[in-house]
This record gives C-alpha cells, sequence and structure tokens, in this order.
C-alpha cells in the first residue's frame, strides 16, 4: 500500500477542504494517505512516504504562505530529486502565478510531478473537488 503525505496550510480553509479531498482521492484508491499541516510536517519526514501532495494558497504578491509554509517547503526541497510529489493550493487574487513558478521550481530540484497542480478560487466547488481527489489517485 502506497503511504502518501498530504501537507498543507490553509488561512480560510479553501486549501484544508482541497487537502480533504486529495486524501479521499489516495484512499478511494487503495493508498494510505496522512494528513498534516505545514506545521507538523518536516524533512526529515520525506523519506516515510512513497509520494508528497503539497498544498498552499497564494499569498500577496503571489508567493507561498512566508512564515510556516515555505520555511517548511525549502527544508524538504533537498528530498525532491526523484521524490513523486503533487501541488495544490487555492486563491483570491491574480492568475495563478504563484503555482506556475512553484511548479517550475520543483521540476529544477527533480522532484517527479505526478499530474498537473489543481487550483481553484477561493472554496473549491464539485469541479476543484473532483480535481483533487484525481490528484490524490495520481499519488498512489
Amino acid at each position: 500500500m502506497s503511504k502518501i503525505a498530504i501537507v498543507y496550510w490553509s488561512g480560510t480553509g479553501n486549501t484544508e477542504a482541497m487537502a480533504a479531498a486529495v486524501a479521499e482521492g489516495v484512499k478511494e484508491k487503495g493508498g494510505d494517505a496522512a494528513v498534516f499541516t505545514s506545521a507538523e510536517f518536516n524533512a526529515e519526514m520525506m523519506d516515510s512516504f512513497d509520494a508528497v501532495a503539497f498544498g498552499c494558497p497564494s499569498m500577496g504578491a503571489e508567493v507561498l504562505e512566508e512564515n510556516e509554509f515555505e520555511p517548511m517547503f525549502s527544508a524538504c526541497e533537498p528530498k525532491l530529486k526523484d521524490k513523486k510529489i503533487a501541488l495544490f493550493g487555492s486563491y483570491g487574487w491574480g492568475d495563478g502565478e504563484w503555482m506556475r513558478n512553484w511548479e517550475e521550481s520543483c521540476k529544477s530540484l527533480g522532484a517527479n510531478l505526478a499530474c498537473d497542480y489543481v487550483i481553484c478560487n477561493e472554496a473549491p466547488d464539485d469541479d476543484a473537488v473532483a480535481q483533487c481527489k484525481a490528484l490524490g489517485s495520481a499519488l498512489v
């Protein structure tokens, strides 16, 4: 059984709802989903999982959340080479630039992106929930 970590930061609950849908997709595919906030996860935990889904909303000028998520993710970056990952997050403004930049950064570090990222404006609608479930399934 594949062990999948779902690691997220959420300020309004939108990205948290996306993380729950990712976990549902992992479980529906027969995987073992472990959900963590970014405060609960660290780089040493990366090797304990077959794959990791990272979720973070767009903040400020379309960047990752800088106080909690970004420091945790930066610490995980050396472990991304050849690691199966997926990215998701919500936004309230902009056009998804933060996610495109984040994806490019992960690719340059050698991460194995299991599928396209999933973004949604504000709270996830039915389509975004279905995309999050598919993202979870792709990691198994």
